[in-house]
């Protein structure tokens, strides 16, 4: 049975579509099924995985509101086991076209059950804040990573965005569990990372990752090549990192 979960943060910046990527590349690598869904209308994870947006022919918006297949709109990647449902930039107005559907929270998990069968994970990479689209991707989830950058303030904004995974959860995805929080951006020789790990932890516990994701030139070009950092140099810090957080997120899948 295929186990969704998405990657959400209402901040932009702190490596969402970074972690998404190559968690699922990682997850690939040990012959895992993967689907990622690209729900941020900036379409990152589509152009970061070398997909051009502009001819695709079907998008995560078209399954949201053209009644378009879920099948019909995946595009293959590069990277074997590991598709994409790319975004586009009409995703930004779906909020608006979805105001008079009736049951709009749940077009997204009604579009995806067809797919239960094709694939162990199906990742969501969701836009930056808490509007319809991102209340459509948890209420299609089983669980949510949260990737919080190793600043001040980060703290604050983790608190209002998990208060608001519970209301989700209470009110429509009863399911819907915290797999862990992930800190990323880290620079191990900047206090201040380490006093917002050290407040991480001792708030939340177990539900941070053990992994932290450094700062990286690495990780950061990546992109830029069309290619998660697994595999543009997978021997750098940033690439044995992800690694490193897969396992810890398929055990706690208790896949490893």
């Amino acid at each position: 049975m295929v186990k969704i979960i998405s990657i959400a943060n209402r901040k932009g910046g702190v490596g969402k579509t970074t972690t998404a990527v190559n968690i699922a590349t990682a997850m690939a690598a040990i012959g895992k099924r993967v689907l990622i869904l690209d729900m941020d209308p900036q379409g990152n994870a589509t152009t970061s995985l070398g997909i051009n947006k502009n001819k695709c022919l079907f998008s995560t918006y078209d399954i949201m509101i053209n009644n378009c297949k879920a099948e019909d709109a995946i595009v293959k990647t590069d990277i074997k086991k590991f598709d994409i449902l790319p975004s586009a930039p009409a995703l930004a107005a779906a909020e608006i076209e979805l105001i008079d559907v009736n049951k709009r929270e749940y077009v997204l998990k009604n579009a995806l059950n067809a797919l239960s069968g094709k694939y162990d994970y199906i990742l969501i990479d969701c836009p930056p804040s808490l509007n319809l689209i991102t209340i459509n991707a948890l209420v299609s989830s089983d669980s949510v990573i949260v990737p919080l950058q190793s600043e001040f303030l980060a703290l604050e904004g983790l608190t209002d965005l998990i208060k608001n995974i519970n209301i989700i959860k209470k009110n429509f995805n009863s399911k819907l569990d915290l797999q862990g929080i992930v800190l990323t951006m880290f620079d191990k020789r900047n206090n201040l990372s380490q006093m917002v790990e050290t407040d991480v932890r001792k708030y939340f516990g177990q539900k941070v990752y053990k992994t932290v994701i450094p700062r990286s030139v690495r990780i950061s070009e990546a992109p830029s090549h069309g290619q998660p950092v697994l595999i543009y140099d997978f021997k750098s810090n940033g690439a044995k990192a992800y690694l490193n957080l897969a396992k810890e997120v398929l055990k706690r899948e208790k896949e490893l």
